[in-house]
């Protein structure tokens, strides 16, 4: 028996608004239900997972999910969320763009069997002149409906232009089209698309007489109130040339343990057991951090592959080890995947040959410590390795040091490793 998809989000904690009648549409036939991504880049990244797992509880319970790859409306650019207009991509890259978020989104979607299905929108709009436009559509919807949004009235001090003003008509005449030509009676979306989606299904109601209905699901944040997703990098991509598997998968292994439960309820398919009985396990031993390695384990594998996978633990091993020798069998690509930006620093060669010493290197040429009596008091206190070597005071740094002859691995305490590269 299929699951019920309102009940499986509930328990989920993935339900912010409900129209009526929604539960009742989806307990008594299948439906075929759709989400939008605007292709903004050439990648999603991991705030588009609570939407694409929707899709994925959608399609488990037996219904139809569309995935709608925005060309037009990512021609025009969302309002919603934002607090500044975005750049406008041009058609070449937008083009680039949707195939990618094409590649990305089959990984997690039967396309086949399944009767999942993939649409874009500018397949319906590249032959809808203007003036059809505000005729056929913009008659039906009043200035006063659309001025009354959140995503209006938060803009009005700061500005926005008629194409933004515009966008929640371009949406709403989506889910119009996907009404009429495939049967699509419900939009889902994040909390901030409540607006948008709802213009959709006013504008059914107008122009068709038709129900049509509306889910959103909840913006998903830390337990401190943070923002989810965001690292000191930026954002965590699904390309694993943005963000290498490794780097992802370390993101989901160091969520908090406050964290992690709802983490693994929103972007897992583990059921409801599988989840309380993790969290009972992780109880008992904190320090094995089970409910973080299943996490890590579950979204690095679906997003990436079994294979990238087994190397992010291989090098995760490897990297919080005691072995250097063990660091060598990394080639350099994967070192430097294991690193970014804020935990990896350059150094000049000629350094080296005028005698460089430690407390200089790590407290004066770059900025694992932030002063070079930070540095040297804890060498001191022997809190500082180098190449998993503990390291005196008076120690020099060689070139004979070096990994591929431009690489040191420094290591702060237990768990803080930097990578020093050698140009």
């Amino acid at each position: 028996m299929k699951k019920n998809f309102i009940e499986e989000l509930r328990w989920r904690g993935m339900i912010h608004d409900l129209m009526p009648g929604t539960e009742e549409l989806l307990s008594k036939e299948v439906t075929s239900g759709y989400i939008g991504f605007d292709p903004t880049a050439d990648s999603l990244h991991i705030g588009h997972l609570v939407q694409i797992m929707t899709l994925v509880h959608f399609q488990e319970c037996g219904h139809k999910p569309v995935a709608l790859v925005g060309g037009a409306t990512g021609m025009v650019g969302d309002p919603s969320g934002k607090s500044a207009e975005r750049n406008l991509l041009s058609e070449e890259q937008l083009r680039y763009n949707e195939s990618c978020v094409k590649k990305q989104l089959e990984k997690f979607l039967d396309f086949q069997s399944g009767g999942a299905e993939m649409v874009n929108n500018y397949d319906w709009f590249k032959g809808f002149y203007f003036l059809d436009f505000i005729r056929d559509v913009g008659k039906h919807i009043t200035v006063n409906y659309m001025m009354a949004k959140d995503s209006v009235q938060k803009r009005l001090e700061t500005g926005l232009s008629f194409t933004e003003f515009t966008y929640q008509l371009v949406q709403g005449y989506d889910f119009y089209w996907l009404y009429t030509n495939k049967g699509c009676k419900l939009q889902m979306g994040g909390s901030d698309q409540w607006g948008n989606i709802v213009t959709g299904t006013e504008l059914i109601r107008r122009k068709s007489g038709g129900d049509a209905f509306a889910l959103t699901t909840p913006l998903v944040k830390k337990a401190d109130g943070t923002k989810f997703g965001k690292t000191e990098k930026g954002n965590v991509w699904l390309d694993p040339t943005k963000t290498s598997p490794y780097q992802f998968y370390q993101f989901w292994l160091n969520v908090s343990d406050a964290d992690a439960p709802n983490f693994l309820r929103c972007f897992t398919t583990k059921t409801r057991e599988e989840v309380e009985s993790l969290m009972a396990e992780h109880e008992k031993t904190p320090h094995l951090r089970l409910l973080q390695k299943a996490l890590a384990d579950e979204v690095t594998s679906r997003v990436h592959s079994l294979a990238d996978l087994a190397k992010a633990k291989e090098t995760t091993d490897i990297l919080f080890g005691s072995s250097f020798e063990d660091f060598r069998k990394l080639t350099p690509e994967e070192i430097e995947d294991a690193f970014d930006s804020s935990l990896t620093y350059s150094i000049a060669r000629e350094l080296l040959d005028q005698g460089l010493d430690i407390v200089s290197l790590l407290g004066e040429r770059t900025s694992v410590y932030p002063s070079k009596g930070e540095a040297r008091k804890a060498i001191q206190g022997n809190g500082v390795s180098l190449n998993k070597m503990k390291v005196a005071i008076d120690k020099k740094i060689a070139t004979t040091d070096l990994l591929y002859g431009k690489y040191l691995l420094a290591q702060k305490g237990k768990k803080n490793y930097y990578l020093i590269k050698v140009i």
